[in-house]
């Protein structure tokens, strides 16, 4: 029911159009009130606060539709941020990021490096330690991340006293980050394939379409199965009765979901040729999110290693890890 309602409202406000608008400088204010204004932000606050209790394996497909869409506002994650607090702790309503770090440095100052849509975000939700702390964007200094239309954003502050203190699940911000970002990646993804197919079978050469030439349809068998197994993944780390997933779930999603976004990219822009690489074609707004997902809360090597670390801890076979896990 959610993931209907909210590909309706995307289909009319989230456009290709929209999307060029707010990462080119435009206000995102009507597009983040569309959304936040019909109470999606709480899908995860419990319903004695507020909100939908929307069970988390519910959530998977509103986030992938986010992916789909190339939302450029940090909706996913405001609505991961009011999972990590503690019931009746009250975020604020304005664009809500979550940071992947948090250092302070010897002089006091704070840097939380990287951030995805730290470039237009109002407020950040950040680790220090076993605590939650919450940040307030107007107190920064943005450094943007130099790579053209991209909303990530490293953020410094040079008073240590603007973290200030959250009740809440800090040690769950990581896995929850990963694991939105799979469902971001799965969603962008799926549509990027659906694309791919489409233009192949509509493209003629040489008399015939591009879908029925041998090569091409072997490109396209993988790529299919790469999305479908990172589509799988990710959708894996959701399915919990918890608040939030578990570490291991989330870290195999996003290592699988990272480790297939460059060979889909890769294989869609080959497929498209030329037009591809045009910034007039929409192709190009979903595969700069992957690239830019891909890196977002740890790359495929940061995960794959915490998964290594799992598998080394237990004493299991590596065949009974799998099945467990």
């Amino acid at each position: 029911m959610f993931a209907e309602a909210i590909e309706d409202i995307l289909r009319d406000r989230c456009t290709p159009a929209v999307v060029r608008a707010i990462e080119a400088g435009g206000s995102p204010a009507a597009l983040w009130e569309a959304l936040a204004g019909a109470g999606f932000l709480d899908l995860l606050t419990p319903e004695d606060s507020g909100g939908a209790g929307l069970p988390l394996a519910e959530l998977f497909p509103v986030l992938a539709h986010f992916g789909r869409y190339a939302v450029p506002v940090p909706v996913a994650q405001s609505i991961a941020a009011r999972a990590l607090v503690a019931e009746g702790v009250a975020l604020p309503q304005g664009l809500l990021t979550i940071a992947p770090a948090f250092q302070r440095d010897a002089g006091g100052g704070i840097r939380c490096p990287l951030v995805p849509f730290g470039a237009i975000a109002e407020h950040v939700l950040a680790a220090d330690g076993k605590r939650l702390v919450l940040l307030s964007c107007a107190r920064a200094r943005r450094s943007p991340a130099g790579i053209a239309h991209t909303q990530l954003a490293s953020l410094a502050w040079t008073d240590a006293a603007a973290a200030e203190p959250v009740a809440g699940d800090a040690a769950a911000l990581a896995p929850l980050a990963a694991a939105v970002h799979a469902a971001l990646l799965a969603g962008a993804m799926t549509r990027v394939f659906e694309m791919t197919l489409q233009y192949c079978n509509e493209r003629s050469q040489f008399g015939k379409s591009l879908g029925k030439f041998q090569a091409v349809q072997h490109q396209l068998s993988v790529m299919a199965e790469q999305v479908v197994a990172a589509s799988i993944a990710a959708e894996a780390a959701f399915q919990t009765d918890a608040r939030t997933p578990r570490l291991l779930p989330a870290a195999i999603a996003k290592a699988r979901t990272s480790e297939a976004a460059p060979g889909v990219a890769n294989t869609a822009h080959a497929l498209h040729g030329a037009i591809g690489v045009t910034g007039e074609y929409d192709l190009q707004l979903l595969t700069r999110r992957l690239h830019e997902w891909r890196l977002a809360h740890g790359s495929e090597g940061h995960w794959h290693r915490i998964v290594g670390e799992q598998v080394l801890a237990t004493d299991t076979t590596l065949a009974q890890f799998v099945r467990a896990a």
